[in-house]
């Protein structure tokens, strides 16, 4: 039988069908994802639960628990107490689809706790669906936690056979594919109509509709033109940088090696599920989230993940701790990381969206998208001509019919005077402008994906910054060689063989020091790195980069590395955490074996019973033993990553390789300090953001201590700056973060949710921020950031989807190129603004000063488009496309507080707009007084008017006809058009003119001239005003 039961407020329906089965409704849970979230959180902590479901979609929640450890009763109390928490009334966020949302969001662990989710109607059939293995299912704390056996069993897998191919097969149904949800491509259409957004474009459109209303068709669709020109120019551009993008995918592991049926055999990755085996050697790229069960000596670059630039070594033994950060989780694999060393087997755990990297990519979907500076300045600036043209026209029309004129010509008369007002030439002269700015930006090695990310740009007051790959080559260099009697340079930087040996300054051979040539062939010998010569002085690598390293040095000294393939390798004992140093055992071309080691310090020192000094071998004392510790201590303190080196000849060959004591009673040769080198130009580009006002802010993974010493090296930090750990940055709040941010230069140990948390402290602040980075880990701040940069080339697709702009070089130096492309766009726009405003604000004041005078309309609407073709059109591209100022990175970023439409820019166009105007009504009048021709008056006003323009072209450029080699070209077009709509007759008839004499052109050049001289008048008037308004200052002797 039912049985009913008394209702929380917030339940809806609360029914048990059987024992240990109930199901809740909750209209709270609808569309409340969180709510969701928090509430399975909270009811799996109950005794006896055995599973939990909420979904956000219908508000209904499953629960499965055993009878004997916990009653409905109790679980309604929990329910009552849950629902009636302060902390439960979570923001609500729109949930497209019931399974998938929930899905995302929750841990592997969760995932496999509440398997029911995956189906669409989760709280009946979902359950026929699953394999009834996993109902009740719970893994007792998380994947590194678990012992080996708990793990199978978890995942119902054979640790030694893997999962059959049935079991695969359904598990693919249930699960899905291992990839990423897909971001829809957008169609061309759909581009087309997003281009229509903005306020200045629907004000063109209202205009062209009340035009064809008015009967005005070719006013109409010379305005439509204009927009469609605009929005093709907008779809050119976004089509194009969505086809970059795609050129640079790369999917990161395409195949993997599996083990099913206990045959091993290669799959495409996205065919992985958990439970899979699979195995691992140098090279692969790890295909899902995996719990290694065997490891060979196993070595991870994770620097995608976590942001540290070296490898790290995996261990099988299960951890106690289940809230370790993800870098310290030593026995687990993470997608999208990189295998340099060793080999093993793991068991894959979670993939595609549940997977370490796919909640990264989940976390995007979070991001909420803000309108740029330019935008924001563009819709006041379209709001603000909207406002003044109804108002001006509504007050010409009503005056109009009050002085007795027809209401049609006066409403006629009013859409002229908006149509003159309107500068339907701006938006598409910024496109272009932007445009161009795309263009020069990409041959600087710049794809910009969106283009108003240029001009945010120019705001720029913070650029926070991933370390390795990004400030740093992510190459491992080795800078030191110590021995106990030598200090070696070594120059160079990266992969590149260039460099040398230096000692006392000098240059030295190194094949003359005997302990120089032992280290660098212990090195040499134990190493399982890979390097390949290229077309250039460069290497490309397989492996571990601080093997690499030390496979570059030997290069270096001169010593080529086919000199060592007269070496064998008879026995390797691999590194180990535990351990902490590898060992290789070698003979040579005459039959002699040798033992190689290399590892940390502490771990070589236990193995030697003597030294190399001046070339000879002595034995070990506890000062030669201080005197080394002190020397990794020094190196250490300097972010050097230190390595021990160690040889013992055995001269035969041992009579077991596998012998304990083989690695023992060796002698101690020297250390090798390495580093991730800056970047070249890097250290002069940061120069130049603290030239520009520009605050660099370095966020990166990896150890506080190694990121201090890069910080410093490329004047980064300063004595003043502080330095942030991850740890300290989780116990502040968001107001200690809010007080501090503005003295913080580096966060050093931070996770994607902290650099997530940094970027929002700085955008609460008021700062404009661009965000770089390449690893996965970056992709949310990226987002979140007002520009987001991705890297091309070490970048991955989940970074590149998620940036705004993506550099295909990965140099940090291309981000200061690309903020004084912006800087410049910006000075641009205030040139044409300035150019195009003051124009039509001539026009409309022309107009209004002519009809409350009981003038003419000196400008028609067909002479009022052709004015603004002409002068809005080529001259102001031509202002639009200036190259850069010597001084442009030598201001301060623009406050995003004050409009680009400063008051200084808004005095330029009122003082030239009303000199124009009066010039242009004043040619008109007296034209129309002199001869009492209509036709020739207006074709002096626009002749009048077009002449002003170009010459304010001239006089808006700084840029010497030289440098901006357009400007003349559009000048000179634009006049010809000019005289072509008044003297070929077609044109003429068609826009009303007639041609001009001598005479005439002589008042239109006085009529420039004086034009100066009002225009110099009113800026000495609004000077004289303002200085009058400012408050005086007494001088006291």
């Amino acid at each position: 039988m039912q049985e009913k039961f008394v209702l929380p407020s917030s339940v809806q329906e609360y029914t048990l069908n059987i024992p240990g089965r109930m199901r809740v409704k909750i209209d709270r849970l609808k569309n409340n994802e969180t709510l969701c979230l928090k509430l399975i959180e909270s009811m799996r902590k109950i005794e006896g639960i055995q599973m939990v479901t909420a979904n956000p979609y219908t508000g209904k929640v499953l629960l499965i628990y055993d009878n004997s450890k916990c009653t409905a009763h109790h679980i309604e109390k929990m329910l009552s107490d849950f629902l009636s928490d302060r902390n439960t009334n979570t923001k609500k966020c729109k949930v497209l689809h019931p399974d998938f949302h929930v899905k995302r969001k929750l841990t592997a662990e969760e995932f496999y706790n509440n398997r029911a989710l995956l189906s669409n109607d989760y709280y009946q059939e979902g359950l026929k669906t699953i394999s009834p293995r996993f109902h009740h299912a719970r893994p007792r704390g998380p994947w590194h936690t678990l012992a080996l056996e708990d793990l199978s069993r978890q995942l119902d897998t054979n640790l030694m056979e893997g999962l059959s191919a049935a079991e695969a097969s359904a598990r693919s149904q249930s699960h899905g594919i291992n990839q990423f949800e897909q971001k829809k491509q957008r169609s061309l259409l759909s581009m087309f109509f997003n281009q229509f957004d903005g306020f200045i474009i629907k004000l063109l459109l209202g205009a062209s509709g009340v035009s064809l209303l008015l009967g005005q068709v070719v006013d109409a669709a010379a305005i439509l033109v204009i927009i469609g020109l605009e929005a093709a120019l907008g779809v050119w551009q976004e089509y194009k940088a969505e086809r970059s993008l795609d050129a640079l995918k790369q999917l990161s592991a395409p195949t993997a090696c599996v083990i099913r049926n206990g045959i091993e055999e290669k799959i495409s990755s996205i065919a992985l599920v958990p439970g899979d085996l699979i195995l691992l050697e140098a090279g692969n790229t790890v295909p899902a989230d995996a719990r290694l069960i065997e490891s060979y000596g196993l070595e991870v670059m994770e620097s995608s993940l976590t942001g540290e630039s070296h490898g790290v070594s995996k261990k099988v033994q299960n951890l106690d701790n289940p809230d370790l950060p993800l870098g310290d989780r030593s026995n687990m694999l993470y997608m999208g990381t990189a295998v340099i060393k060793g080999r093993g087997k793991a068991l894959v755990v979670s993939t595609g969206m549940y997977t370490e990297m796919g909640k990264i990519a989940a976390m995007l979907n979070n991001v909420q998208e803000e309108p740029t500076p330019l935008q924001k300045d563009l819709n006041h600036l379209a709001k603000m001509i909207t406002w003044g043209c109804l108002g001006i026209s509504s007050l010409i029309t009503l005056g109009g019919v009050l002085g007795g004129h027809p209401l049609l010509e006066m409403l006629r008369t009013g859409v002229s005077l908006a149509v003159g007002a309107i500068p339907e030439g701006l938006t598409t002269v910024l496109t272009i402008s932007l445009a161009f700015g795309v263009q020069r930006m990409a041959k600087k090695n710049a794809i910009v994906k969106t283009l108003p990310a240029v001009e945010t740009l120019s705001c720029t007051k913070v650029i926070c910054t991933d370390k390795t790959g990004t400030l740093t080559k992510n190459e491992m260099t080795v800078k030191e060689i110590l021995t106990l009697d030598k200090k070696i340079e070594i120059t160079g930087e990266g992969y590149n063989r260039k460099g040398d040996f230096i000692l006392n300054q000098q240059r030295i051979n190194v094949n003359n020091h005997r302990d120089l040539h032992l280290l660098l062939t212990s090195g040499a010998l134990c190493n399982n790195a890979e390097i390949q010569i290229s077309n250039t002085d460069r290497y490309e690598i397989k492996g571990d980069p601080t093997e690499a390293a030390i496979l570059v040095a030997v290069e270096k000294s001169g010593t080529q590395l086919t000199d060592f393939q007269c070496y064998k390798r008879e026995h390797e004992i691999p590194f180990d955490a535990d351990t902490k140093r590898m060992t290789a055992v070698c003979s040579d071309e005459n039959g002699a074996y040798h033992v190689f080691s290399k590892g940390a310090v502490d771990a070589i020192l236990e193995q030697c019973s003597s030294v190399m000094l001046d070339d000879q071998v002595v034995d070990i004392s506890q000062e030669y033993i201080d005197r080394i510790i002190a020397m990794n201590d020094e190196m250490a303190s300097r972010a050097l990553r230190v390595l021990a080196l160690a040889y013992k000849p055995l001269g035969h060959k041992p009579d077991s390789l596998k012998d304990d004591d083989l690695d023992q009673q060796m002698i101690f040769l020297g250390l090798a300090g390495m580093i991730d080198p800056p970047r070249e130009g890097v250290k002069e580009a940061i120069g130049k953001c603290h030239q520009a006002g520009i605050r660099v802010v370095m966020i990166t993974g990896d150890h506080q201590e190694t990121a201090a010493a890069i910080a410093k090296s490329i004047n980064l930090l300063t004595e003043d700056g502080m330095i942030i750990s991850g740890e300290k940055l989780d116990e502040m709040s968001e107001d200690e973060l809010s007080a501090i941010i503005g003295k913080v230069q580096v966060f050093a140990r931070t996770c994607p949710e902290q650099k997530l948390k940094i970027v929002r402290a700085f955008k609460k602040k008021g700062y404009i921020v661009t965000m770089t980075g390449d690893g996965v880990n970056d992709a949310p701040a990226i987002k979140e950031a007002h520009v987001g940069i991705a890297m091309g080339k070490s970048g991955t697709d989940v970074t590149r989807e998620a940036s705004s702009i993506i550099l295909i070089d990965d140099n940090f130096s291309t981000i200061v190129k690309a903020v004084e492309e912006g800087r410049t766009i910006n000075r641009n726009i205030k040139k044409f603004v300035k150019y195009v405003l003051s124009g039509n604000l001539a026009e409309v004041l022309a107009i209004f000063l002519a009809s409350i005078t009981g003038m003419p309309v000196p400008l028609i609407p067909s002479q009022i488009l052709m004015i603004n073709l002409v002068t809005e059109g080529i001259p102001a591209l031509s202002l639009g496309v200036d190259p850069p100022e010597k001084d442009i990175m030598q201001e301060p970023p623009r406050d995003t507080g004050n409009s680009i439409f400063d008051i200084r820019l808004k005095r330029r166009i009122v003082t030239r707009g009303i000199a124009t105007g009066l010039t242009t009504l004043g040619v008109f009048g007296g034209t129309l007084f002199l001869t009492g021709n209509l036709v020739k008056a207006r074709t002096m006003a626009f002749a009048n008017l077009v002449s002003c323009q170009m010459l304010h072209a001239f006089e808006c450029s700084s840029m010497s006809i030289r440098r901006n080699r357009a400007l003349l070209p559009a000048v000179a077009i634009s006049s010809g058009l000019m005289l072509a709509s008044i003297y070929i007759p077609s044109l003429a008839a068609v826009f009303s003119m007639g041609p001009l004499n001598l005479v005439d052109w002589g008042m239109i050049l006085l009529s420039t001239t004086i034009l100066s001289r009002i225009d110099d008048f009113l800026k000495d008037l609004l000077y004289v005003t303002r200085m009058r308004k400012a408050p005086s200052f007494g001088v006291v002797n």
